[in-house]
């Protein structure tokens, strides 16, 4: 059978349909949209892909197929460029420019041959051109070579989910995005000097808790508790660092830095006091009166990297300002948020606090100026 002029494809009449779908592998699931205004060529289209095992739907304006596509996006779109209305090159342009369509293959299908047209449908966008009419051996190898591609995309796609998934559990969305945006920064073993505040908060009583009730409820509860408190760190955009026995440790300002990572993390601590006591009122039928949260944060220069070794690494925070958070958290009483000079003097205008007598903390000879954190002013 040949096609009229102007339209689609030719077919060779001695080749039957059967050997045409051998050069089609794992075809049937593929649903390919074939978007021209002339009912021939999309009959024709229609006929021939639906033969090899595609799944095959049309339209007859470059307005219906946006409809279509945005309804339930289909694997390839053949498209012709000349349609009256909407043109193909508009219609490109627009899914293209979408980010949950520009991965969709679009081949640009049309009787002009001039090298500014094709030049035009790359421009907007387009994967493939071909010109009107081509062998339908063509057509089926470019579909078969762009689903491929498109199939390699999504499973990459998916696998970029999966790890984008695993890191939210140990930093803020947003952190993620950066890390995985430029994986060869983050993602190397080593350091380098950030400005940091750090954050520790304590479950104050636990040990004494713990002795009374079987290592069951108390990994249960412990486990509770957590998963609210690392929910808070990550809503104000925290770095989760570890947990360490019954306490956390997270900082701000790495990987990612902004202007307000000291008021951020102190949003973090009042916040994980007043969740803290919600917490405790939900086991009602628990002991739990005497715990109570200590936290402790200090703003200053460290290394912050991933350190260990090619097989197992941490991204965490190394130096004087990290030691100096713990000491403020284990000078902290139940229900307390001590901050140093450091996170205190960038937020003045905004922290109310108390402040108390010069503290000379364990491992250190010199006093430092340590304020009690009451609230903010937003």
């Amino acid at each position: 059978m040949v096609s009229k002029t102007g339209s689609y494809f030719f077919m060779n009449p001695k080749t039957p349909l059967r050997e045409e779908r051998g050069m089609i592998e794992n075809a049937g699931q593929a649903r390919i949209l074939v978007v021209d205004d002339d009912a021939r060529n999309t009959e024709l289209l229609h006929a021939y892909l639906t033969s090899i095992g595609y799944e095959v739907i049309t339209a007859s304006s470059g307005e219906q197929a946006l409809g279509i596509v945005a309804a339930q996006p289909p694997d390839l779109i053949l498209l012709d460029v000349m349609m009256p209305g909407l043109n193909g090159l508009e219609v490109c342009a627009r899914l293209k420019g979408r980010e949950e369509t520009r991965l969709i293959p679009i081949v640009m299908v049309t009787a002009l041959r001039e090298t500014k047209d094709k030049i035009r449908a790359i421009e907007v966008g387009a994967d493939d051109f071909l010109s009107k009419p081509f062998n339908i051996y063509e057509l089926a190898a470019r579909v078969k070579s762009l689903l491929r591609i498109k199939r390699l995309h999504d499973e990459l796609e998916q696998k970029n989910d999966l790890l984008y998934n695993v890191l939210n559990r140990y930093m803020s969305t947003e952190v993620s995005t950066q890390i995985l945006r430029d994986p060869d920064r983050y993602l190397q073993l080593g350091g380098e000097t950030r400005r940091v505040t750090v954050l520790f908060v304590d479950i104050k009583g636990f040990t004494q808790f713990a002795e009374r009730h079987s290592p069951t409820r108390v990994v249960e509860l412990l486990n509770t508790c957590f998963s609210e408190l690392t929910k808070i760190i990550f809503k104000w955009r925290g770095t989760f660092d570890n947990f360490l026995g019954d306490a956390i440790m997270a900082f701000y300002g790495a990987p990612v830095s902004d202007e307000d990572d000291e008021w951020r993390a102190l949003k973090t601590a009042l916040e994980l006091q007043e969740t803290f006591q919600m917490w405790k009122g939900k086991w009602q039928t628990e002991d739990l009166t005497d715990l109570g949260l200590a936290i402790g944060l200090h703003t200053g220069e460290a290394i912050v990297g991933n350190i260990g070794s090619e097989l197992v690494m941490h991204y965490t925070v190394i130096g004087d300002t990290a030691n100096v958070a713990k000491r403020l958290q284990e000078l902290a009483k139940k229900g307390q948020i001590l901050i140093s000079a450091a996170t205190y003097c960038p937020v003045a205008d905004r922290a109310m606090v108390r402040e108390l007598e010069p503290q000379v903390l364990r491992g250190r000879q010199e006093p430092i100026k340590v304020y009690e954190l009451q609230g903010l002013l937003d």
